[in-house]
């Protein structure tokens, strides 16, 4: 039994450090973003759009996948299920639909890592640019919300759930 609590705990500890550093590295991403958007130096400005890009695929994208597949596992390996609970079903849901967003927009992450490592970025770029911000800052609430929903876990099982622990019930006697 040692041995299983001991490999739940690091498994906990992967998953928990994964999620709360892609929480770090997307802020650190909507730093980067202000950072473009109202730096005044040009080589600096630029320099954070290459950033971005780095942060994306060097720390953001495999820290989502890392907190995606052990979440999926902790949910497995405990009493709590994948889907017997609300609030792992919305913590389920909102990082799958975190992770393909973030997928989806590193095409404009890499759009603009190109334009500012190659020339100047131009006025034609700045709604992709706001586009970046919002969507960080976005990512961040809705992690944020995945880490609210791990904290206070509110009550609410699915109807699987129910079936699921009324079938593990011994029956009563007549």
């Amino acid at each position: 039994m040692a041995a299983r609590s001991g490999l739940r705990k690091l498994s906990l500890t992967v998953h928990v450090t994964s999620s709360v550093g892609w929480m770090g590295a997307v802020a650190c991403f909507l730093a980067l973003a202000i950072a473009g958007l109202t730096g005044q130096e040009d080589h600096a400005v630029r320099g954070a759009y290459v950033a971005m890009r780095v942060t994306t695929w060097a720390v953001i994208v495999p820290l989502s996948f890392a907190s995606l597949v052990t979440g999926v596992i902790e949910s497995l390996a405990t009493a709590w299920g994948l889907i017997r609970h609300y609030w792992v079903v919305a913590k389920l849901v909102l990082t799958c639909l975190a992770t393909l967003v973030l997928l989806v927009h590193t095409q404009p992450i890499g759009l603009l890592a190109h334009a500012a490592a190659h020339a100047t970025l131009g006025a034609d770029l700045r709604s992709i640019r706001l586009q970046l911000l919002a969507d960080a800052a976005a990512a961040l609430f809705v992690l944020l919300m995945a880490t609210v929903l791990a904290i206070y876990k509110p009550r609410g099982m699915t109807r699987y759930g129910w079936r699921k622990q009324y079938a593990s019930r011994p029956p009563t006697p007549a």
